[in-house]
């Protein structure tokens, strides 16, 4: 029996722990680990491991999982109300990026061919990092969170145009024929509007049949076959792996079973995640860099420099603020994954030689692995670069927050406002009660406007707004929202300044509503259909709240 499998398996699982241990330990992101663990282990380092493409392949599953679960995060409603900013400033910024790259290619003597396909690579961001740092900072939802969220989904559809053309650009397809193109274009929207009847039609049926069963192995495998099966079906028509899995993860987002699918996916997800930035960091030839490390300090601080400077333009152009720009194109200033898949393409094309190649993937290397920090202190340096821009932002939402609240006394003050902050805000006018809402969605803060109704844009988290919303003077908060570090975060922000002010709060987890009531929540509601009755009732009932 051949055990080179395992060998690789235990090598790669050995050192893996270590690093990452000693990384956390001193307070590095454990991406940075997965990097460093490729570079030292793989086939340019100590030759540890020498199998890289069966690891690549199993990797990918990681990123096929990522987008499944940031799919559940965006249903079809929000996802069609967020189709501007998809369209126009991703697609503005992937354009523009690629053709600005292959300009300045071309002046360097590279070839037109060459040129596109590293326009292509410089234009994607990694939408692994981003979106896994932003959920555990709760800026997924802010609004540099959702433009770097639109950009990213754009990048990703992206990705098979991009790899269409590297593989008619080295020779090994035909060219196609515009009717070719549109008949591949008719099958792939056809397949996908078949792809989300099913999930329509069937996927909640067949979930609410096994949930019959209460057997966390029979839900698992499950989750696993869907997903992996949506995934295959799209890459049967000619569309990423990845997609496949978004559209799952979109399919699921309605159901009541979302938040027990992602907690169930969540393990499968990291593991592969981080085995897929191994084999990344097992594509650096570190032999070479004393000899390229000039060019490859200058294209570092081309590609950063110039995606911050692209994005933040395009984003003040869709109107956004100099605050909210510039933090967009902190975020997305670096390479990524997908933009690695194109290279191995390239290079099996031999479209770059291997000495532009090694540059070209430490750039993105060194990009990602500076990343981490950026995305970690992205507030903080735009803070510092352009404190009046941040001050203006802040004081903008504040002051109209502060207009409204002014006359407020003995009000309820109600943090998200999706299905049960709705609920709860009619129930208690009907009371007779006061409120005063925060939201981060500005399309639902559009429509309570519209409807004359007490909402707000804002972070809640914000302890600066929750005291313009008059919080020494409020009877009680209601924490509506689902998100638990986010819902978490407030009631930290709250104690720290009240100890006795009544928060409820909804709980979709026991674990949650435990770890709630620890935190000093005065009552924790779980999460059922007539959550918003209940926050309601029992807020009248143990705390006399009233007009």
């Amino acid at each position: 029996m051949d055990y080179s499998y395992l060998n690789d398996t235990l090598i790669i699982l050995a050192s893996t722990v270590a690093v990452v241990f000693l990384f956390l330990r001193i307070g590095l992101p454990p991406i940075l680990g997965y990097l460093a663990v490729g570079g030292l282990i793989g086939p340019y380092g100590l030759a540890l491991v020498f199998d890289v493409e069966h690891i690549r392949v199993l990797a990918e599953f990681g990123v096929v999982f990522l987008l499944f679960t940031i799919g559940l995060e965006f249903s079809m409603p929000l996802l069609i109300r967020m189709r501007g900013s998809v369209l126009g400033l991703g697609g503005a910024q992937v354009l523009l990026t690629m053709a600005l790259t292959a300009a300045v290619a071309i002046y360097f003597g590279f070839s037109i061919e060459t040129a596109l396909v590293l326009g292509g690579v410089v234009a994607m961001s990694s939408t692994a990092l981003v979106i896994k740092q932003l959920s555990d900072q709760v800026e997924l939802h802010t609004r540099h969170g959702r433009n770097t969220v639109s950009i990213l989904l754009l990048q990703d559809l992206m990705v098979v145009p991009m790899l269409i053309l590297v593989a008619s650009l080295s020779g090994r397809e035909a060219p196609t024929s515009a009717m070719t193109v549109l008949t591949a274009f008719g099958e792939g929207v056809l397949a996908l509007v078949l792809i989300f009847a099913f999930g329509h039609w069937v996927l909640r049926p067949l979930f609410r049949a096994v949930a019959r069963f209460r057997s966390a192995e029979l839900f698992t495998l499950t989750v696993l076959l869907v997903v992996l099966c949506s995934a295959w079906a799209t890459q049967q028509i000619g569309l990423s792996f990845a997609l496949g899995a978004f559209l799952a993860g979109v399919m699921l987002s309605e159901t009541e079973f979302r938040h027990q699918v992602e907690s169930e996916i969540r393990p499968f997800r990291d593991v592969l995640l981080g085995l897929f930035f191994i084999s990344v960091g097992m594509m650096l030839n570190i032999r070479l860099m004393p000899d390229i490390w000039q060019w490859v300090l200058l294209f570092l601080a081309v590609l950063m420099l110039g995606k911050l400077l692209l994005v933040m333009g395009l984003c003040r152009l869709a109107g956004w603020n100099s605050a909210v720009s510039m933090r967009t194109g902190l975020i997305l200033a670096h390479g990524g994954e997908f933009g690695f898949a194109i290279l191995i393409l390239a290079l099996d094309a031999n479209l770059f030689s291997p000495d532009v190649a090694q540059i070209v993937i430490a750039t993105l290397l060194f990009s990602i692995g500076l990343a981490p920090f950026i995305l970690r202190y992205n507030g903080e340096i735009t803070a510092f670069i352009m404190p009046a821009a941040i001050a203006m932002s802040r004081k903008k939402v504040k002051d109209q927050i502060v207009g409204k609240a002014r006359g407020l006394n003995h009000h309820v003050i109600i943090c998200g406002f999706g299905r049960v902050g709705q609920n709860t805000m009619k129930m208690l006018d009907d009371e007779g009660i006061h409120c005063i809402a925060i939201e981060l969605d500005q399309e639902r803060v559009k429509l309570a406007d519209a409807a004359k109704q007490p909402v707000y844009y804002g972070d809640a988290a914000s302890l600066e707004l929750l005291n313009a919303c008059g919080l020494s003077r409020a009877s009680a908060v209601v924490v509506s929202m689902v998100d638990f570090n986010t819902a978490k975060k407030i009631l930290r922000r709250i104690r720290s300044v009240d100890a006795a002010l009544p928060v409820i709060m909804r709980a979709r987890k026991e674990i949650h509503l435990y770890q709630l009531y620890q935190a000093e929540a005065s009552d924790v509601v779980a999460d059922t259909f007539d959550t918003s009755q209940m926050l309601t009732q029992e807020m009248l009932r143990r705390f006399n709240i009233h007009s």
